[in-house]
């Protein structure tokens, strides 16, 4: 088997080393040989068994869509794009086609889910290589669909070259990466780039309520939303589930916020398209949980403490506003370092103007100080209803501290993560074990 990551090398496999952003696939070369790859494909150096070539990525991409695509043409492939929503609707999908006995594999944020095993993702869309070792896998067990998230870097760096999607989905477009695509017309015209790869009888399904919405219409395009082609109408929440209406049909979900009547709605979209009658999707809607990580609910007496993946100045935004109308809200947030600096003072507003209380705290500093990460939050907070506890943990343990009667307590910006990014470090930590041992 063809490996890009000398870790993964087994005797026999040959091994591609490829320049990344931070590492070059040159430099473990001797690890792989050590583990008895076969063959080295390069494009510098001398080694034994080499195979010496240009460009290797050029490669490595021509080598995947002659040697897998003919294995993996036939999976259903559905592509999700968007700032907000990637997650919950892929997962969202991924539970639905598989009640219905359709069997799904979902790849993204939250790894790999297949059967009923999961694998780690280092990346939101892989490299290319493990994307198409994955869909390999998919195939080797009779998967029928592949839901995947399809992020603007993936799409950037080429991923997913090769595939052609039967659906692709729109969710929205707000700020954030634009510390790495500068404007937001760059990192738009990066997630326009999945409608093009639709395939010719492919359908593209748009949240027509996005001010972008038009850039990704096609020649077969479902809009959902307000005014859609799929109405969202009649939406009522509180803190057990939510009741909307789509084109005057109700609907029942354990999800709460209006965010997440835009994502179900994609849901009922798909399964429309697939023919299910009416009754089934009714039931099939009540049934589908929240994703790991995104609007996760804990109960308190009669409060809730939800953990949310929440870190850009929309998904905050609208994560609190679809809350208000149900307790008082109580935030911790932060921001992760060496990131869009520019949505920092956003984000804190944002927290401060629709909260009772914020509490700041660090969330991924990675190599910045936290210190002066929350310092940009609070340069357009002018409200004082607020403090900083820059220790994650000790921020979640005050805020449970300060829930009141009916108050909810929202934990942004970690989500699923089982970890907290230090100077370069990876340490365990995760949201909702603190909430828990706490409680």
């Amino acid at each position: 088997m063809l490996q890009n990551d000398s870790r993964k090398v087994k005797p026999g496999d040959i091994f591609i080393a490829i320049p990344g952003i931070k590492h070059d696939g040159h430099d473990y070369i001797k690890d792989a040989i050590k583990k008895q790859a076969s063959k080295v494909i390069v494009s510098k150096g001398n080694y034994p068994n080499m195979i010496k070539v240009n460009d290797t990525n050029e490669y490595l991409h021509n080598y995947v869509k002659n040697k897998y695509l003919p294995i993996i043409k036939n999976l259903k492939l559905i592509g999700i794009t968007g700032t907000n929503g990637k997650t919950t609707t892929s997962y969202l999908i991924y539970q639905a086609l598989n009640k219905l006995g359709k069997k799904c594999a979902y790849i993204g944020t939250i790894g790999f889910y297949i059967n009923n095993t999961i694998i780690n993702n280092i990346n939101t869309t892989p490299d290319i290589l493990s994307l198409y070792h994955m869909l390999l896998e998919c195939v080797r067990n009779d998967v029928e669909y592949v839901v995947m998230e399809v992020s603007s870097q993936g799409l950037y760096y080429n991923r997913v070259d090769g595939l052609m999607f039967d659906y692709a989905i729109f969710t929205n477009l707000t700020q954030d990466h634009l510390d790495f695509h500068k404007t937001m017309d760059n990192y738009l015209q990066e997630k326009q780039k999945l409608f093009r790869l639709l395939k010719n009888d492919g359908i593209g399904i748009v949240n027509s309520d996005d001010e972008y919405c038009e850039k990704f219409y096609t020649n077969h395009t479902i809009t959902y939303g307000l005014d859609g082609n799929y109405k969202i109408s009649d939406i009522k929440y509180n803190l057990a589930h939510t009741s909307f209406m789509v084109n005057d049909q109700l609907y029942n979900m354990n999800l709460i916020g209006k965010h997440n009547v835009y994502n179900m709605c994609v849901v009922i979209i798909i399964l429309k398209l697939l023919n299910i009658n009416n009754e089934t999707i009714i039931s099939i809607i009540s049934e589908l949980k929240s994703a790991p990580g995104r609007m996760d609910i804990v109960k308190y007496n009669n409060n809730l403490i939800i953990i949310d993946y929440a870190h850009t100045p929309d998904a905050v935004d609208k994560i609190i506003n679809s809350l208000k109308n149900i307790g008082s809200i109580i935030t911790i947030i932060g921001c992760g370092g060496n990131r869009d600096k520019s949505k920092r003072k956003i984000m804190g507003k944002v927290a401060c103007n629709n909260s009772k209380y914020v509490i700041f705290t660090s969330d991924n500093p990675r190599y910045e100080n936290a210190n002066d990460i929350i310092f940009d939050m609070l340069q357009e907070v002018d409200t004082f209803n607020y403090e900083i506890e820059v220790n994650r943990e000790k921020a979640i343990i005050k805020g449970i501290q300060m829930i009141e009667n009916n108050d909810i307590l929202l934990i942004l910006g970690k989500g699923h993560e089982d970890y907290q990014e230090i100077n370069g470090i990876k340490y365990h930590f995760n949201d909702k074990e603190i909430v828990l041992k706490n409680i």
